[in-house]
């Protein structure tokens, strides 16, 4: 096993997680298998009880894992499936020692930092580094470390001597340094300086460790006489240094990082240059400057409470980028603070209400994402009712699907006091209640978490159509509140379909109005499994709808009729994923006899 530990100076923010991504990509199109682990130095045992301003959003795993984003950041960039045993935090190396202690595994010895905190730490990168993420079996060639937090921080301090000692347990050869630094240019000065970056080579240093590689963030790339300067002071050869600098479109750093030929430099260090082929990035290449070339909009609102962090909602936005991608439209996404959509901010602040209420009747389709707590909830109710009323595409996650149900109930079926036991536990018309399996006194790890299945009983729904007419799907969850199932006869009844439901059909996990363009509710959160090159069925259907193409997404049969070309090779979305056609024929692959067939125009 060969070990690539990502490390960051100067500032926090500077892009770790995708530079660490990135180098992933990069040694995967050389023909390695690459998993990852992320390292994250706070108490917390997992993400799951931090607010997304304070850490951004939570990303949740098939394994019901709470973990830091930048999980996953390594999923959608390198398609696999991580565990939560990926996602390493000072929580859970405490929480393993002391458990041992009180076990009796030290017994005798005063329990300390160094060794056995830090011999927990090496043991469990060792443990989890071998565990197949890619679907093959065996070990993966590469693991991709990522320490968070900046070199000088106080809490990463266990971890850094830890990864000290692990770089000479694994030998020379196996271990390999690249850290991420920033490289600022003063605007009064107008030059590229290298002090800070020589700063953070030099505490990193003294805390025991050499980096092999540099990979310098910057505004523009950095100059010859920078990177030898860095080069002299830093002790990194020339070619061992690399610029990152600032790019529209974060597809393009795997890029950037074959230009200057990172693999080969990774490569010496880690002595791979036997195995390694040269990087395959053609897709990748297509889908950035594809990316790069839209220019039709199509503008999407996402109501939400965290509107003002764009991380909370993370995975949100790269679902929402991976189908517009996929439909060739411009992504435009106009953020909509859910309380300001509501009576009382028209009486507090009427300019921010007329400002919300402008930025929502502006768009073409509608998103609430899911979240927690009852600021903005109303807000969202009155999204979707605009949404429905005005046949408006419209997304509700998670959260998102619950406001949708109550806001049915109160406009359709006149219950005015319809709410969830969340916000109102004296509600007369509970249409959400807890569910019977969460815990009241225990937040942490506690809710309905990881992949499950949710099976399709409405067959002709559009939902059903948009994940290839299957039976059931995975998808992964995050809840403890769900649709009351004494209310769903009267829902269906008034019209609100239930699309799919969880193997006891008490559970419901999407709703649909047959009688809207595109009304859809999601009690699962699709957004955590999309990926770059296969867009998740109900983004796509969002913005196909959004764009006016929702028909030719979800009707295969019409599809072979527009493949033909006589101007050459065509491309053709499959299930979200582009596929090259030779001969001007498109290649159309049927998943279950169906293929979301959006023609690249």
């Amino acid at each position: 096993m060969k070990y690539v530990l990502v490390t960051g100076g100067v500032v926090s923010g500077l892009g770790k997680g995708v530079t660490a991504s990135s180098i992933g990509v990069l040694l995967k199109a050389c023909g390695l298998r690459v998993t990852s682990i992320k390292i994250d130095p706070y108490l917390n045992t997992d993400a799951g009880t931090m607010s997304p301003f304070e850490h951004g959003e939570v990303f949740v795993l098939d394994d019901g894992g709470e973990v830091d984003l930048d999980l996953g950041n390594y999923e959608r960039f390198l398609d696999i499936k991580l565990t939560r045993d990926n996602n390493i935090t000072t929580g859970k190396i405490y929480q393993h020692v002391i458990a041992k202690e009180r076990k009796g595994d030290y017994l005798g010895k005063t329990v300390q930092v160094v060794p056995h905190v830090t011999d927990a730490i090496q043991d469990w990168i060792e443990r989890v580094a071998v565990i197949p993420v890619d679907g093959e079996e065996g070990p993966a060639d590469v693991c991709v470390i990522e320490l968070g937090g900046t070199i000088g921080d106080i809490e990463s301090a266990p971890f850094i001597e830890a990864l000290g000692q692990f770089s000479y347990r694994v030998g020379p050869g196996n271990f390999c340094l690249v850290h991420v630094s920033l490289v600022p240019v003063l605007n009064v000065v107008g030059e590229q300086k290298t002090k800070p970056t020589q700063h953070s080579v030099r505490g990193l240093r003294g805390l025991g460790l050499t980096p092999d590689i540099l990979a310098c963030r910057s505004t523009k790339a950095l100059e010859d006489n920078v990177k030898e300067k860095l080069a002299q002071f830093c002790h990194v050869p020339l070619e061992y240094i690399f610029t990152l600098y600032d790019i529209p479109n974060i597809w393009h750093i795997p890029l950037l990082l074959k230009e200057q030929k990172a693999h080969l430099a990774i490569s010496k260090v880690l002595n791979l240059a036997s195995i390694l082929k040269e990087p395959s990035l053609g897709e990748w290449t297509s889908r950035a400057e594809l990316c790069d070339n839209l220019h039709v909009p199509v503008r999407i609102a996402v109501v939400g409470k965290y509107t003002g962090l764009s991380d909370a909602y993370l995975s949100v936005l790269k679902a929402l980028l991976h189908a517009s991608v996929a439909c060739r439209k411009k992504l435009v996404v106009d953020w909509v603070p859910a309380c300001d959509l509501e009576k009382e901010t028209e009486k507090e602040n009427p300019d921010a209400y007329k400002a919300a209420w402008k930025l929502l009747k502006g768009v073409d389709g509608v998103l609430v994402p899911g979240g927690f707590g009852d600021r903005g909830v109303e807000g969202k109710i009155l999204a979707a009712k605009y949404a429905r009323e005005n046949k408006i595409p419209f997304l509700g996650i998670c959260l998102g699907m619950q406001i949708a149900v109550i806001e049915f109930a109160r406009s359709v079926l006149s219950l005015h006091d319809a709410n969830s036991t969340e916000f109102k536990p004296e509600t007369k018309h509970p249409c959400i209640v807890f569910m019977p399996e969460g815990s009241r006194t225990h937040m942490g790890g506690t809710m309905r978490l990881g992949s499950r299945k949710s099976f399709f009983n409405v067959k002709d729904s559009k939902s059903a159509k948009l994940y290839g007419n299957k039976s059931f799907v995975d998808e992964r969850h995050r809840h403890r509140y769900e649709v009351n199932p004494d209310m769903v006869e009267r829902l269906e009844k008034a019209g609100l379909s239930f699309a799919a439901k969880d193997e006891t059909g008490k559970r419901m996990e999407i709703i649909e109005l047959p009688n809207h363009p595109f009304f859809i509710g999601a009690q699962f959160h699709p957004e955590f499994k999309s990926r770059p090159g296969k867009a998740s069925p109900l983004f796509l259907g969002l913005i196909a709808a959004s764009c006016g193409e929702l028909d030719t997404v979800m009707n295969p049969a019409a599809v072979p009729q527009h493949l033909i070309s006589s101007n050459g090779p065509k491309n053709v979305f499959v299930n979200g994923t582009l596929k090259k056609s030779p001969n001007g024929v498109a290649d159309v692959r049927y998943n279950n006899g169906y293929c979301n067939g959006l023609y690249t125009r």
